[in-house]
């Protein structure tokens, strides 16, 4: 039975900053500071499992140094790792510094994420496998892109559907709107949150971005934070949903587990409007625990 999910991405161990007050320059702060697994690859596959997924499976490479124990960590949140070990670079490690607003920056190594390759992609991974998941941050560099439309090739051939992550702004930017769009033509879902689809798009308007991109992407769902998300199709805006009321301590990882949600509730049936309302549901438990995954995995 063809019902699994994979997700093809990166695997970051997280040190998770949360500060008060701003950074003091040259001095102490006082901070509270957490190591947790994360990356948003690995990330959208725990939030899937923990969104009653059966069988999620993520294929990421990492450095020996954390290999085990974020395989430990994967397993323990329900999730096949199909991790390729690295021994010339550690693994990805992102510093999220937390304001009092659970407003988060990234200061990003990204190590053996994105050294994946076309090595490390084989269409037998898509055995059993019912929807492929890309993370956005392997367009980002030469070799895990080409791994990337590898799969998204492979997965288009023998008709399995894929979703894409835009991942990040800043690097989206960098790399060039045009050169990402002709990288993740051909798949299915597109996953962008509203600062995303504004810069793919030029329209600052979420719903007249996500409208715009239907057009090339049959669904795509743009997440806008407290305010929820929406759902759009055929070049228009189908569905919204809202966000439960929380109190925020950390927004790392929201978008991720919007995706996974959104993703799971998709899978088994969901309307785009049950999916996104998953997400969003997700998205909120997720800013109120530290770091990107559900709380205690």
């Amino acid at each position: 039975m063809s019902d699994a999910l994979l997700v093809v991405g990166d695997v970051v161990t997280d040190v998770v900053v949360r500060h008060r007050t701003p950074p003091a320059r040259a001095t102490d702060t006082a901070a509270e500071i957490r190591t947790l697994p994360g990356g948003a690859g690995g990330n959208v596959a725990c939030w899937a499992a923990r969104s009653g997924r059966p069988d999620v499976r993520i294929l990421a490479r990492v450095g020996t140094d954390w290999a085990s124990w974020h395989e430990e960590r994967l397993r323990a949140a329900g999730v096949r790792p199909l991790l390729v070990r690295d021994e010339e670079a550690p693994t990805a490690t992102v510093v999220a510094l937390v304001d009092a607003t659970a407003e988060r920056t990234f200061l990003t190594d990204s190590g053996a994420a994105l050294r994946l390759n076309r090595g490390d992609w084989s269409p037998s991974l898509l055995e059993g496998v019912s929807h492929v998941h890309l993370s956005g941050y392997l367009f980002f560099a030469g070799p895990s892109r080409e791994a990337a439309s590898l799969a998204l090739a492979a997965a288009r051939e023998r008709g399995v559907p894929v979703s894409v992550d835009p991942a990040s702004a800043g690097f989206l930017a960098e790399f060039g709107v045009a050169r990402f769009l002709a990288a993740v033509e051909g798949a299915d879902v597109l996953l962008p949150n509203a600062d995303e689809a504004a810069l793919l798009t030029g329209l600052p308007d979420p719903s007249d971005a996500a409208a715009k991109l239907s057009h090339g992407f049959p669904l795509v769902a743009v997440t806008l934070g407290a305010a929820g998300a929406l759902v759009a199709a055929s070049g228009r805006v189908v569905a919204r949903a809202s966000a439960p009321r929380v109190r925020a301590i950390d927004s790392t990882g929201a978008g991720d587990a919007f995706t996974g949600a959104f993703l799971a509730a998709r899978l088994s049936g969901a309307s785009p409007a049950g999916a996104a309302s998953a997400g969003c549901r997700a998205g909120a438990e997720a800013v109120t625990v530290p770091g990107g995954r559900p709380a205690g995995r």
